[in-house]
């Protein structure tokens, strides 16, 4: 190849570099559009159905039986929701055995959840250090058995508890009782600590471990000062989790409560009646339900995600 020729394929690859250039950089361009614009889409189905229920605290029943949606253009927004409930701006300072109910169940849910989260949480982390850290034999049963034996209730339905518990729950007179819903919920969100907590602890190294121990630490010492701290994701993965189970559970709340330890969603069930559904009151009920786990949620995001994504990567 002549000088002249080599001159002019070097120039002609310089050409060519800026326009593949742009050619990638639009192609880049181009997929994180259409990544971008799938996932709006699903955040928006996702989160269409908050928006909506939220809505119709304000609408009446004509608004929501024609699927009026935009405040202002569709429909006028009203205190229905909240007045229904005695906590619209000029029902608040009034009288209302409605509000008191509701301020009753709902401090009811919030003790039960709360309690029978954190007891969880006690109970199946130390369950899941031990798990993870020794060696147990329980008649034929080892580690791998005692983990999926937790692991296992999950299969079973709740509905298959309930005759027996109410049984159970007659004679040991814990009807209607709120450390009755504790116990039952304690027991309901156990499985799923063990299993979250199991696979945190699996995720440290058992080195840190027999360092402490070899500094002349015990081993509850080096739980409490060494490994949990840095479990901290998974324990509040695991209580948001249990949090749930128990705040939107209502099998049995409603079966195995009446009146003075009765939570949220049997009160929200009961808007359903033989006249029909008392929508704004329902939407009022779902938007107070709702909101305190998605508050929790968004602050604790972080943790949740790397809780659950604990042992996902070595």
């Amino acid at each position: 190849m002549s000088m002249n020729g080599a001159v002019v394929a070097v120039k002609t690859e310089r050409r060519a570099r800026p326009r593949r250039h742009i050619v990638q950089r639009s192609l880049r361009t181009f997929g994180r559009a259409i990544i971008y614009a799938v996932l709006s889409l699903w955040a928006f189905i996702c989160l269409f159905p908050i928006y909506w229920t939220l809505s119709t605290i304000f609408k009446r029943g004509v608004d929501v039986t024609r699927s009026h949606i935009i405040p202002w253009v569709d429909f006028e927004p009203r205190w229905l929701g909240l007045r229904s409930l005695g906590l619209s701006p000029e029902t608040i300072f009034q009288v209302s055995t409605v509000r008191d109910e509701f301020l009753s169940r709902f401090t009811n849910s919030i003790i039960v959840s709360i309690s029978s989260s954190l007891l969880g949480l006690a109970l199946g982390t130390l369950a899941a250090y031990g798990l993870s850290r020794f060696k147990y034999t329980l008649l034929w049963m080892k580690n791998k058995d005692i983990s999926f034996f937790f692991l296992s209730q999950l299969i079973l339905p709740p509905v298959a508890l309930a005759l027996p518990f109410l049984v159970l729950y007659k004679e040991m007179a814990l009807l209607d009782t709120r450390i009755g819903l504790i116990i039952l919920y304690t027991l309901m969100v156990l499985p799923i600590v063990v299993w979250i907590m199991h696979v945190q602890f699996d995720a440290i190294p058992i080195e840190l471990d027999e360092a402490a121990q070899v500094d002349g630490v015990s081993s509850w010492g080096a739980l409490l000062r060494i490994i949990l701290p840095i479990a901290v994701p998974g324990m509040v993965a695991a209580f948001i989790i249990s949090l749930i189970l128990c705040w939107n559970e209502y099998l049995l709340a409603s079966l195995l409560t009446s009146t003075n330890a009765q939570t949220l969603p049997p009160m929200l069930a009961s808007q359903t009646g033989s006249q029909g559904i008392n929508w704004w009151e329902m939407a009022a009920l779902a938007g107070v339900q709702i909101m305190p786990l998605v508050i929790i949620g968004a602050m604790l995001e972080r943790y949740i995600v790397k809780g659950l994504t604990a042992g996902a990567v070595k």
